[in-house]
């Protein structure tokens, strides 16, 4: 029973799936039901698997081509996987239980529950998976589902348009993944995680091959955990239902590119100029999506740049070989970034779909339970202790710290920005006047979906103590400078509330006006640029191609060439006997001299 335990786990959502598309697609209550249990009873399997000490599974052999290649359909329990499953399940649960209130008077209903589960079923499989092969399969099926997912809504344009965007920049980077998956395989002679760890010394003895396969490894991390410069499809993903964004952005999605690197670290941390481009790019993706933040006014938009940045430093973290501090901070981000979406989700329903916070206002004494809980997500986020975020953010900047020195810098300014953009957000949306006819009638959210908000806040407070403090942040002595990070971190995010309070308090408009941070650094005008002019180009060149080399030279030349040896033969066709026996008679006179005289 044991080993068949994660078996079940896995094909419990797909199982649901399959019910709701072929037995109960017209009848959204009854595929809701179907789904939510399901995903219920995910989490208690998954709590199970936690809580045994030795969990094996069965491993089937699918692919076996002696010696070449071995594939098995096999799965990893280890501490980080265990983790990994409570943490999805349990997260993905809650959404779940929310979407019944969310979504209870949606028509697409069952196909909705029907996405969801088989969202779930693609993530728990790159969670399992014991091998790339495995893992790039559930890869890729997290891309179709979050691609129907973002774009359930696909009658209005802006929805499909997002959903088109997170798939194409995702096969971006999930290019460079299976091209770095060939590298590994022609190199080791496997692709199972425990095999290719044992046979690295083939590998580190080139170290320009193994940064190479280390950093295309890193493209399929960058597309789905949304780094710069495949950062753009994340933001657009908010046009998909609240709940979507709350799962994609806390513990699936997004999250499977960090625990990807993490899993593979063996791979990664032999890579010396692999980290370094890792943790760069972390920082700026940071930094970048922090400043960004600053000035966006849809509330949705605003969590989806924290996301960003909240990634870049646990991409940093990876980068400066300290995978314990990015998972880490990932299981405090999933609770507190879950609740403030499903928070934004409450304000969006009870607002009419109202997402602008400059059309908010004074909510606080209208959605108690809502601030107050969406308040504890502020609070975690931004590294207020003693909540969770102060103390797995504080174990990235202490890396930071020993590590890279201008990194850290970079981390303790993006705090600062974090403190700014989040308290901005809380005044302008929950306090002052109320700026719109439904902001000053708001009223609280069914507690469908106020229960998940009040769940969520307890991990959202205490996931920094115990186990995961004493695991992930030991205290440093006392001649070491990382003690001095809680003083610089807290310093940072007190400096961010003042200057926000300082700026937005009772603020009908925002004073801050900057144009690129509005318009997001000009990235979509840029890709939009490349795309189109690339195209044109590219169709140019198609053209002349088929024109002068296809069709001139190709099809026209050849029928030009029959054509023109046709005539020819023609010339020697006259119908006459006498010439015929002239041109043999010239044939024959011809052979002699050749084969006699020559």
């Amino acid at each position: 029973m044991t080993g068949a335990l994660p078996w079940y786990l896995l094909l419990l959502p797909l199982i649901s799936a399959v019910t709701i598309l072929l037995v109960t697609r017209r009848s959204g209550g009854v595929s809701s039901i179907v789904s939510v249990g399901a995903s219920v009873l995910g989490f208690i399997f998954s709590c199970l698997i936690f809580a045994s000490p030795n969990t094996s599974a069965l491993e089937l052999t699918w692919i076996d081509i002696k010696p070449l290649l071995h594939v098995p359909l096999g799965f990893v329990l280890d501490q980080l996987s265990k983790t990994m499953l409570v943490l999805v399940t349990g997260v993905g649960a809650l959404i779940h239980i929310y979407s019944l209130g969310y979504m209870r008077d949606d028509a697409g209903k069952a196909r909705y529950f029907a996405s969801l589960s088989f969202f779930m079923f693609s993530m728990l499989g790159i969670v399992l998976a014991n091998n790339f092969v495995m893992m790039f399969i559930f890869w890729e099926l997290v891309g179709v589902s979050s691609y129907l997912l973002i774009g359930h809504w696909f009658e209005r344009d802006s929805a499909a348009d997002a959903a088109n965007k997170a798939f194409l920049t995702n096969r971006i980077g999930d290019f460079g993944f299976m091209l770095g998956i060939l590298m590994i395989w022609a190199s080791t002679g496997s692709i199972v995680f425990h095999e290719v760890a044992d046979r690295m010394a083939t590998i580190t003895a080139h170290p320009g091959y193994l940064t190479a396969a280390a950093l295309l490894i890193f493209c399929g991390a960058a597309g789905k955990s949304a780094q710069f410069p495949l950062h753009v499809w994340l933001p657009d993903a908010m046009e998909g239902p609240t709940p979507i964004s709350a799962l994609i952005h806390a513990a699936t999605m997004v999250a499977a590119g960090v625990y990807m690197l993490v899993r593979v670290s063996f791979l990664i941390q032999a890579a010396p100029v692999a980290l370094t481009v890792i943790a760069w790019i972390g920082g700026i993706t940071a930094l970048m999506a922090a400043l960004i933040a600053t000035q966006q006014n849809d509330i949705k938009r605003i969590l989806a740049y924290s996301t960003l940045s909240q990634l870049g430093y646990m991409v940093m973290a990876v980068g400066l070989a300290s995978g314990d501090a990015a998972m880490f901070h990932l299981f405090t981000h999933a609770f507190f970034k879950a609740l403030l979406f499903l928070g934004a989700g409450s304000i969006i329903v009870m607002l009419h779909h109202e997402q602008n916070i400059w059309k908010m206002g004074a909510l606080a004494g209208k959605l108690r339970i809502t601030f107050l809980t969406f308040l504890f997500g502020t609070l975690a986020l931004i590294g207020c202790p003693p909540f969770s975020g102060f103390f797995s953010k504080d174990a990235i900047l202490a890396v930071a710290l020993a590590r890279s020195t201008p990194l850290f810098a970079i981390a303790l300014f993006t705090a600062f920005l974090t403190a700014f953009y989040m308290l901005r957000l809380v005044l302008v949306v929950f306090f002052g006047k109320a700026r719109s006819e439904h902001a000053a009638h708001g009223k609280e959210s069914p507690l469908v979906m106020t229960g998940p908000l009040l769940v969520l806040a307890i991990p959202a407070l205490l996931a920094g103590f115990g186990f995961f403090a004493k695991a992930f942040l030991p205290v440093p002595h006392a001649d070491d400078p990382r003690h001095l990070v809680p003083i610089f971190a807290t310093g940072a995010m007190l400096l961010g509330v003042i200057a926000a309070f300082l700026l937005y308090r009772n603020r009908e408009h925002d004073p801050i006006s900057l144009g690129i941070l509005r318009r997001r650094f000009y990235f979509d005008e840029l890709y939009a640029w490349l795309i189109r002019n690339t195209q044109e180009l590219l169709a140019s060149i198609s053209a002349f191609f088929d024109r002068w080399i296809i069709d001139v030279g190709g099809v026209r030349g050849a029928s030009g060439a029959t054509w023109g040896f046709g005539s020819l033969l023609r010339l020697v066709q006259v119908g006459n006997l006498q010439a015929y026996s002239f041109i043999f008679g010239l044939g024959i006179v011809g052979f002699i001299y050749f084969t006699v005289f020559r």
